[in-house]
């Protein structure tokens, strides 16, 4: 059996069993049912305590081998001491866990100790594992949420084409909170916690094979097996990218990964060597981690790193060539013929230089002339950036710009600063699934995402 087949269940699932719900709002697995209704899951669900004939209507197991029929993923929301319990129980008719319990290898010998049993129970058992000290899935293609955190304190994004590994459960409800409310999306997320058994190479090996997937974000404290995450990450940026972030390259931060997740980070060097061997876009922040997921909805990695830039004021177009110079990006000069034909189209004020300036006295139709002259030929990406004081420009541009991307085949980024009401109208671009960016550092950043990272 493939890795592929072996945990492939976990995001196709039939059955989901809720170990330890309850009715009782302050309890973790009652957010978890809610997320797991709210989504919309189509399979069966089956709480399971023994304290409770039924809950929200459903009937209520007292324990999993009550059950008839295979459990494909069974949900632990009990303490750690009842998770091995349970486990080392009549489970028979479980294939898969997410063990969102903490009190494991992260506080210390003791939970070291029980996540040693922990892993002899599921080898012992042939059960797959997530966990534990974990979200678990959020997957907007199978509807399956199993996070404890409600919706209306982490928002929930759309179907989109990135989904996102990592140890953290944190950084997973703060991503999928800011993308959501950037108006970009998400394939699946895992949060795996402290790796008693899936871990990042795993979900790599199936997520390389997942038409869903289009891209690959990564939040890194440590790799357990290095050869296998090498051979998975190198397999995997044939068919699409992989972008990672590394966290804890320090010894403050390494020491927090270890009390975090039990983590053992090793030397960083050793990380930036592999990422660099298989193909790995190495990111430095988490603003750039989420700056890649927000244009790797929308693009496919550009084929240099030549930028166009066309703003309808002067000082942000120079922003935005500085920093594409600073992250190794060239802003080439436009062509003599096309200066030429952008001279006869372009308000007599223009600036037809690279960056191109449009002026105050831009209207929507100007973007496209600069574009479709400029773009064609001698660069790879454009970043477009539009301040919203120009009288004559309308929120109708967007969906110009969205069809000269289509039809360019080519990446365009929008870049949007300004305060509330500039941020009310990029609601146009991000309607049409543009991705935009508030400042030029940011929109330089995912540009040289896109341009296959470092310098």
């Amino acid at each position: 059996m493939t890795t592929k087949e072996h945990i492939g269940f976990f995001f196709k699932p039939e059955s989901i069993a809720l170990i330890g719900a309850s009715p009782n709002p302050e309890k973790l697995s009652y957010t978890i049912l809610e997320s797991l209704l709210n989504m919309g899951f189509q399979g069966k669900i089956y709480p399971v305590n023994p304290g409770y004939q039924e809950i929200r209507g459903l009937k209520c197991y007292p324990n999993p081998g009550e059950i008839e029929g295979r459990i494909d993923i069974a949900i632990f929301a009990v303490p750690a001491p009842i998770v091995l319990e349970i486990l080392d129980g009549p489970v028979e008719n479980i294939k898969g866990a997410i063990i969102v319990s903490s009190g494991f290898r992260e506080i210390g010998p003791e939970g070291k100790e029980m996540e040693t049993r922990l892993k002899e129970i599921l080898d012992k058992k042939g059960i797959r594992a997530m966990g534990p000290n974990c979200l678990g899935i959020y997957d907007t293609i199978s509807n399956v949420d199993t996070f404890f955190i409600k919706s209306d304190k982490v928002e929930r994004p759309a179907r989109g084409g990135v989904s996102v590994l990592t140890q953290s459960g944190s950084f997973a409800a703060m991503i999928m909170d800011e993308l959501a409310n950037e108006g970009a999306g998400v394939a699946r997320v895992v949060s795996y916690g402290n790796k008693v058994d899936v871990d990042e190479s795993d979900c790599i090996e199936f997520l390389a094979d997942d038409e869903a997937t289009k891209a690959i974000a990564l939040y890194i404290e440590s790799v357990g097996n290095g050869r296998r995450f090498l051979a998975a990450a190198s397999r995997c940026v044939q068919k699409k990218p992989v972008v990672a972030l590394k966290v804890g390259k320090k010894e403050p931060g390494a020491r927090a990964a270890s009390s975090h997740t039990g983590a053992v980070s090793g030397r960083y060097e050793a990380y930036e060597a592999a990422f660099r061997k298989a193909g790995v876009i190495e990111v430095e922040s988490y603003e750039e981690l989420k700056d890649a997921c927000k244009v790797l909805n929308r693009y496919s990695l550009a084929e240099g790193k030549r930028v166009l830039i066309i703003t309808d004021g002067g000082g942000i177009g120079i922003s935005i060539a500085d920093a594409c110079e600073e992250a190794g990006l060239k802003v080439p000069e436009i062509p003599g013929e096309a200066i030429k034909k952008l001279k006869e189209k372009l308000p007599v004020f223009a600036s037809v230089k690279n960056p191109i300036d449009l002026t105050g006295s831009v209207r929507n139709e100007h973007y496209i002339y600069a574009l479709h002259e400029a773009f064609r030929e001698g660069y790879d990406l454009a970043i477009v950036s539009l301040l919203w004081g120009p009288p004559l420009l309308t929120p109708e541009v967007a969906e110009k710009i969205r069809d000269f991307a289509d039809s360019c085949g080519k990446p365009i980024l929008i870049c949007f600063p300004g305060g509330k009401f500039s941020r009310e109208i990029a609601s146009a671009f991000t309607a049409t699934r543009m991705p935009v960016f508030f400042t030029p550092d940011s929109a330089v950043r995912a540009a040289k995402v896109l341009c296959g990272g470092k310098k």
